[in-house]
């Protein structure tokens, strides 16, 4: 099993995070499905202000460019997708384009 852990921003208005917050309670079926199709074992996000942070579990069979063509070929999931544009923006670093972006690991307790 892999980890990885990605960023994104939210757009800084509280009735947005708030509508945001609301849909993560209750993610379409389609959207689980094909998170879980994907390979991904487990899926979190966390929040602070703005910044989303979301940690992935995910087989060792897993791929980025697998599970981004699946998402291209799903309608449901680009409409969830479009959806959740209207409340996220892209962190500053970001090229056009791309929403979550994968972090560097700095530090692990387990190999000190």
């Amino acid at each position: 099993m892999k980890r990885y852990c990605l960023a994104l921003d939210l757009v800084d208005d509280p009735a947005l995070i708030a509508a945001y917050e609301k849909y993560h309670e209750q993610i379409w079926p389609e959207i689980t499905a094909s998170i879980k199709d994907a390979g991904v074992i487990d899926l979190e996000i966390y929040r602070i202000g703005v910044r989303l942070f979301m940690i992935l579990e995910v087989a060792d069979t897993f791929s980025f460019e697998e599970k981004a063509a699946m998402d291209a070929a799903n309608p449901k999931v680009q409409e969830w997708e479009t959806l959740m544009w209207n409340y996220q923006q892209a962190l500053p670093s970001a090229k056009p384009g791309e929403k979550w972006l994968l972090m560097d690991k700095i530090f692990d307790l387990k190999v000190q």
